[in-house]
């Protein structure tokens, strides 16, 4: 997988989260809301081909978490992305 072009990472008022950038991907009831987490994930993944393996390997590098916990919510997390039309 990989992200889909056109989106970005932005903070606002705090909150990060992921906005169109481009307007074939433009849709206003629609927001996406990063926890710290998958912020850095998804900062960390840019460009680059991915699957739920190479996402738990980050997390566990960067945060005090089991391996299979990671890959759950690595799992998770793709399963969210792709509902929200931001990766391919």
């Amino acid at each position: 997988m990989k992200e889909k072009k056109g989106f970005g990472l932005r903070d606002i008022a705090g909150q990060k989260v992921i906005v169109a950038e481009s307007a074939e991907n433009i849709n206003f009831g629609k927001v996406i809301a990063m926890n710290n987490s998958s912020a850095y994930l998804w900062q960390a993944l840019q460009g680059k081909e991915f699957d739920a393996q190479v996402m738990a390997d980050l997390l566990t590098q960067k945060y005090e978490v089991e391996v299979e916990k990671a890959l759950a919510d690595s799992q998770k997390l793709i399963e969210a992305w792709k509902n929200a039309g931001i990766i391919e």
